[in-house]
């Protein structure tokens, strides 16, 4: 492993500690291995992949009032600091910028193999059995309702209405996660999404069936 990868790695265990649990430094390794893992079979920059998914959520908006440009000069300030090359720190930051669900719309088109990697490996973590604890850890922690019959899930929400939603953490597998396996960008990413897909659908019917009492 380089020095800069090593640099990183303490970094962003450094800058995430205390972080919620689903947007924490293990959150961070497992998005950096299944980015390596994808890797293997697509290609890229194998440093551009492991650089930015190393930090890609070092500063998530959630948790910084919304902020989309922290992220950004927080990860230009490391690698300036490590003396990274200016056009690996361009590529780096386009892909922090352009990776998260909500931004999809307002992404260019041919994007780079790397951001389509670390995308991938980003939304797989989101989604499967890792995903749903994820999803319950961060409902817990915004005291959002587990779910409520009464409140449908919202669809097709644009960026801002996706930033402000508050509702059932049960509606957030429809508003998001099952809308993951068709937006993958990869072949290996689509395989993986699959089966973690198909994970959450028998997880979601077997919910539904236990609060309804159905025996």
């Amino acid at each position: 492993m380089s020095k800069l990868l090593q640099n990183t790695i303490h970094f962003v265990k450094e800058k995430l500690q205390g972080a919620e649990s689903g947007h924490d430094w293990f959150h961070i390794e497992r998005v950096w291995k299944l980015s390596k893992k994808i890797g293997e079979k697509e290609g890229g920059n194998i440093e551009i992949i492991e650089l930015s998914a190393l930090l890609h959520d070092i500063a998530d908006p959630k948790f910084h009032n919304g902020d989309e440009n922290l992220a950004l000069e927080v990860s230009r300030d490391f690698l300036e600091s490590q003396n990274v090359s200016d056009e690996i720190i361009g590529q780096v930051l386009f892909i922090i910028k352009n990776i998260s669900f909500k931004n999809r719309r307002e992404v260019p088109e041919n994007l780079p193999i790397e951001l389509k990697i670390v995308q991938d490996a980003d939304r797989l973590d989101a989604i499967g059995a890792i995903g749903i604890a994820r999803t319950f850890n961060f409902g817990g922690f915004k005291n959002n309702l587990m779910y409520h019959p009464e409140i449908p899930p919202k669809l097709d929400m644009t960026k801002e209405e996706y930033k402000k939603n508050e509702g059932t953490t049960i509606n957030h597998f429809y508003e998001k996660l099952l809308l993951l396996k068709d937006i993958m960008n990869t072949e290996k990413g689509k395989e993986i999404a699959q089966e973690r897909h198909d994970f959450m659908l028998r997880f979601l019917e077997e919910f539904i069936k236990e609060w309804n009492v159905s025996l």
